[in-house]
């Protein structure tokens, strides 16, 4: 599992923000590496932070701004439905050869599909929080999205996009992802 060291852990918004901006530059590693084992370990780095990075705002954030936010609803559906399509397109890039320009213009498009959907959250649903929420609150919810990728899982799930079924599926689901990431990590 990649670091998702991040500078700021004050609050909710802060800390996804800075997660957005390393995983800006975790593409670059990805997109930059020359030799292909070193694209498979930025690669399997990325996966694994975007899963983890979207299950626990699908757990912790996205609940909440349908709660505090008269809009909410539909700015939690429309920032859902993004992360369907990208965790569809997250795991058809585990199936391409990581050395193959087919890959590289993969990723290249998956890439501006991810920093757009960043931009969507930050515009439409973080500012929205942060100006509902209080500090100790946004604080708390930081605590709690830290919590949720301790135990996330580590590759795509698309169909798995509800706080509810994050919580039905996601404690098995990251069980298997986290064996197949260790059996993997051994093999190479």
């Amino acid at each position: 599992m990649p670091k998702t060291f991040v500078q700021s852990t004050d609050d909710v918004v802060s800390f996804l923000k800075d997660q957005h901006n390393l995983i800006k530059d975790m593409f670059d590693d990805v997109l930059y590496a020359t030799d292909p084992k070193a694209r498979e370990k930025a690669f399997t780095e990325l996966r694994q932070l975007l899963a983890v990075h979207e299950t626990a705002e699908e757990m912790v954030v996205h609940p909440r701004i349908r709660r505090e936010v008269d809009e909410g609803g539909e700015i939690a559906d429309a920032l859902l439905h993004e992360e369907h399509t990208a965790k569809e397109q997250l795991a058809a890039l585990e199936d391409l050869d990581i050395a193959s320009d087919e890959f590289i213009e993969e990723i290249t498009k998956f890439r501006e599909v991810v920093l757009a959907h960043a931009e969507h959250e930050e515009i439409d649903e973080f500012t929205k929080l942060a100006r509902e929420v209080d500090a100790e609150d946004l604080k708390r919810m930081a605590g709690a999205v830290q919590a949720a990728e301790a135990i996330a899982p580590t590759r795509p799930h698309p169909g798995v996009e509800s706080a509810t079924l994050n919580f039905a599926v996601g404690p098995f689901a990251s069980m298997l992802d986290r064996a197949r990431d260790a059996i993997a990590a051994a093999l190479r």
